[in-house]
């Protein structure tokens, strides 16, 4: 379960991203850590995420952290790109990976198969099309619980 702090943190975040000209991808907030690390992953989506772009967003966020004094305590902020291994969420995510291998995971299993591999084709309302060798699977979105980029390959 997500921490209770997670919308506040993503609602002070996403307006700072977006003044850099970033985009908010994900945030999760460790607090088994001592001091707790928040990581907010962060992506550019003009071209490859670079350092750069991880320390603006970093300075600029912790000064919007800080003044909306939403930690009474220490942490520690980590921004970063969210790396190629990632899950694809958004519709323009899908637009973007189209022709990449993904790995789309299916609960309850779909036709007997609960993991399918092969380069995502397109999502639209209702299902996910993915390319296994010439053949389209179409899987519903119902039954999907995870697609991500499949980095084995």
């Amino acid at each position: 379960m997500a921490h209770p702090l997670i919308p506040k943190i993503i609602d002070l975040a996403t307006p700072v991203a977006e003044e850099l000209g970033l985009e908010l991808v994900g945030v999760v907030f460790h607090t088994n850590q001592s001091p707790p690390v928040l990581r907010v992953d962060i992506r550019n989506p003009q071209q490859d995420t670079g350092l750069n772009d991880c320390e603006k967003m970093s300075r600029a966020l912790e000064t919007s952290l800080d003044a909306a004094e939403i930690f009474p305590d220490a942490y520690v902020l980590e921004v970063s790109s969210p790396g190629i291994s990632r899950q694809l969420v958004t519709d323009r995510e899908f637009i973007s990976f189209k022709g990449f291998p993904v790995i789309i995971s299916t609960s309850p299993p779909y036709e007997g198969q609960q993991e399918w591999t092969g380069q995502l084709i397109r999502r639209d309302e209702t299902a996910v099309y993915l390319n296994q060798k010439g053949r389209v699977v179409e899987i519903q979105r119902s039954q999907i619980t995870r697609v991500q980029l499949d980095e084995r390959r």
